[in-house]
C-alpha cells in the first residue's frame, strides 16, 4: 500500500505543471545550446568546400578512439531526439491544460500582451517538426536531394539552394524565421521557469532573449540567402 502510494506521488510529481515547464526549460536549453554549434558549422560554408566538407567530416571523429567512427553524432542524435520528444510532450500536455482552464472562450479576445512570438509557439512549433524532418532528409541523409544527390556535404548544401528551386529556400526561410520567433519566447519563458526572471530583471532578460534568436535566425539564414543570391558557389 505505501509503495503504490509513493508511486502514484511520484507520477503525479512528474507530470505537474511545474516539472513539465522545468523538463520544457532544460531541453529548450539543450536545444538552443545545439543551435548555436550547428550555426557555427553552416558559416563554414563561407570558407570553401574543403573547410565545410572537412567540418563535416571530423564531426565523425569526435571521441575516437574511445567512440567509434560517428559515436559522438550518434550519441549526439539520441540526446536531441529525446529533448525534441519530451520539449514536444510537455508542449502539448500544458497546452491542454490550459484549454482545460478556460473552457469557454471569451467574445472579445485581447491581444495586447500576446506577442507575436508567443502567438506562434503552437502554431510554429508544427511547422519547425515539418523542417527539422525534411532539413534530415535534405542535408543530412541525402534522401532528398533537389540539386543533385551528392557525397560532398557542401555541394548538396550549395544545389539545394540555387535560385530555380526558390521553393526551398523559401521554406527555409520561414522554417527559420518561425524558429527565431520561437527562440525568442522560449528563452524568455525559461529563463522565468528556472528562477531567472525578477520585475528588475525583465528587460535585460527581454533584450537577451531577443538578441540570441535574432542572432541564430540571421546566422541561419545566411547560408541559403547566400547561396540563391550567388554569393556562394
Amino acid at each position: 500500500m505505501a509503495n503504490s502510494t509513493l508511486t502514484k506521488q511520484r507520477s503525479e510529481a512528474l507530470g505537474s505543471t511545474v516539472a513539465l515547464k522545468s523538463a520544457m526549460a532544460v531541453t529548450g536549453v539543450i536545444l538552443v545550446l545545439f543551435l548555436i554549434a550547428h550555426m557555427y558549422g553552416n558559416l563554414n560554408v563561407f570558407a570553401g568546400q574543403q573547410a565545410f566538407d572537412d567540418y563535416s567530416h571530423h564531426l565523425r571523429e569526435l571521441g575516437e578512439p574511445m567512440l567509434p567512427h560517428g559515436g559522438f553524432l550518434w550519441i549526439m542524435r539520441v540526446v536531441l531526439l529525446a529533448s525534441v520528444l519530451v520539449h514536444a510532450y510537455a508542449a502539448a500536455v500544458l497546452w491542454r491544460r490550459a484549454g482545460r482552464a478556460r473552457p469557454v472562450r471569451y467574445q472579445v479576445t485581447k491581444r495586447v500582451q500576446r506577442s507575436y512570438s508567443s502567438y506562434t509557439m503552437r502554431y510554429g512549433g508544427i511547422l519547425i517538426a515539418l523542417f527539422v524532418v525534411f532539413h534530415v532528409l535534405h542535408l543530412t541523409t541525402n534522401t532528398i536531394h533537389p540539386g543533385g544527390a551528392s557525397d560532398s556535404p557542401y555541394e548538396r548544401m550549395v544545389a539545394g539552394f540555387q535560385p530555380e528551386f526558390w521553393y526551398v529556400t523559401l521554406f527555409y526561410v520561414a522554417s527559420v524565421v518561425a524558429v527565431g520567433l520561437h527562440l525568442r519566447h522560449g528563452i524568455w519563458s525559461a529563463l522565468t521557469t528556472l528562477g531567472a526572471n525578477r520585475q528588475s530583471r525583465q528587460r535585460s532578460l527581454n533584450i537577451i532573449a531577443t538578441v540570441i534568436a535574432a542572432a541564430l535566425t540571421v546566422g541561419f539564414l545566411l547560408t541559403p540567402l547566400s547561396v540563391t543570391l550567388g554569393l556562394v558557389e
